[in-house]
């Protein structure tokens, strides 16, 4: 989706590439969520996209 794809994962991280080379690391703690903080770096930096773009897409 979004057009990352899984590369590689080491330990708890799983690392994602996109097309046109941005990158993404996402910890995968089954039994934690993602911190606030975490998210937002995430969908703005990395997935290049405001919280209400974000929204739509997941819902």
């Amino acid at each position: 989706k979004l057009g990352f794809v899984f590369k590689r994962q080491k330990g708890s991280h799983m690392f994602f590439e996109h097309v046109d080379g941005r990158t993404t690391t996402l910890p995968n703690h089954p039994a934690e969520d993602v911190d606030r903080g975490l998210l937002n770096k995430i969908v703005k930096h990395d997935l290049q996209m405001n919280r209400e773009e974000f929204l739509k897409y997941i819902k």
